[in-house]
C-alpha cells in the first residue's frame, strides 16, 4: 500500500503491523476492517490472515511485518507519520520486543515526528516504562465517549513529549474532561454506511475545553456515508491547530495553513 494518507492530520502512515480486533464502541463500523476485507479481495500478501470473525474479519488478523520495521530511514524528507493506520501498536498480541524495535526505528529517525494512536491504553501504561520516548514522538489515546475518558488517566503516565486525544468518532458528548498535560485533541464524526451522527454541541463543548488550559483543537470532519460529506467547517471557521513547540516535518504547519 502507498504510505501517502488522507488522513487531515498526517501526512503518511507506517504499519510494521496490520490487522486488529474490536475493543470498544468506536470500533463498531471500523474502516480499517472494511478496508483490510477489501484489500484481502484483491489478493494484498500483508492482509491474507483472517481474524476471529466475532471481533475481526476477512484480512484483518493481526500480523507482524518484519520487514517494513526499516522504512522509515529509507524516507529522505522529513514526514508526520502516523504509526498504524490499519493496526494498534499495544494490542496484546503484539510482542513487547516488537514494539521496541518500532520505538528504536522511531529515535533512530529524529528527522520524522511520529502519531502513536492506542485504544489500548492500560497496556501502553504497563510497558511505557520499557521503552524509550524521544521527542519526536507523539503518543495518543482514543476517548469515544465518557466511559474511556480513564484511558486519559493512562496517557498522562507516559513519558511522551506530545501526549493527545482522538475523540473519533465522537459517540457522545465529553464534559469535563481532565485536560491536565494533554497538548492537543483531535475531534471528528463517524463516517461510512451506517455512520453514526455526531451533535455540534458535542464538537463546540470540546474546542471550549481546549482553549483554558491551552491544548491545540483540530476539527477533523463531520463524518457521514463518506469522510469528506460533512465537510470541516465548525461554526464557519476550520480549526486545524497542532501542538506547540515542536518541530513538525516538512513544513506541514505551513501546508495546513494554506
Amino acid at each position: 500500500m502507498s504510505e501517502r494518507t488522507g488522513i487531515e492530520w498526517t501526512e503518511a502512515t507506517w504499519n510494521p503491523t496490520t490487522g486488529c480486533d474490536r475493543t470498544s464502541v468506536g470500533c463498531d463500523n471500523c474502516y480499517a476492517l472494511t478496508l483490510a476485507k477489501r484489500l484481502k479481495a484483491m489478493g494484498n500478501l500483508r492482509y491474507q490472515r483472517d481474524g476471529d470473525p466475532a471481533l475481526s474479519g476477512p484480512g484483518f488478523g493481526l500480523t507482524l511485518h518484519y520487514d517494513l520495521l526499516d522504512r522509515p530511514r529509507h524516507w529522505r524528507r522529513p514526514r508526520l507519520i502516523f504509526v498504524n493506520s490499519m493496526s494498534d501498536l499495544f494490542h496484546p498480541d503484539v510482542p513487547l520486543d516488537f514494539v521496541q524495535k518500532v520505538f528504536a526505528v522511531m529515535a533512530d529517525t529524529p528527522q520524522h515526528t511520529y502519531q502513536v494512536l492506542t485504544k489500548r491504553s492500560k497496556r501502553l501504561a504497563a510497558v511505557a516504562g520499557d521503552l524509550e520516548w524521544p521527542s519526536n514522538v507523539w503518543m495518543g489515546v482514543t476517548v469515544e465517549t465518557p466511559r474511556y475518558a480513564f484511558r486519559i488517566d493512562h496517557l498522562r503516565s507516559v513519558g511522551a513529549a506530545v501526549r493527545f486525544i482522538s475523540a473519533e468518532p465522537l459517540l457522545e458528548a465529553l464534559p469535563n474532561l481532565d485536560l491536565t498535560d494533554i497538548h492537543w485533541l483531535i475531534a471528528g464524526g463517524e463516517s461510512g454506511p451506517g455512520a453514526r451522527p455526531m451533535e455540534a454541541d458535542w464538537v463546540r463543548d470540546l474546542r471550549d475545553q481546549c482553549t483554558a488550559p491551552n491544548v491545540a483543537f483540530f476539527f477533523k470532519q463531520w463524518g457521514g456515508r463518506t469522510p469528506k460529506a460533512g465537510g470541516r467547517h465548525l461554526d464557519g471557521a476550520i480549526h486545524d491547530a497542532l501542538p506547540e513547540a515542536t518541530t513538525l516535518a516538512c513544513g506541514f504547519a505551513e501546508s495546513l495553513s494554506g
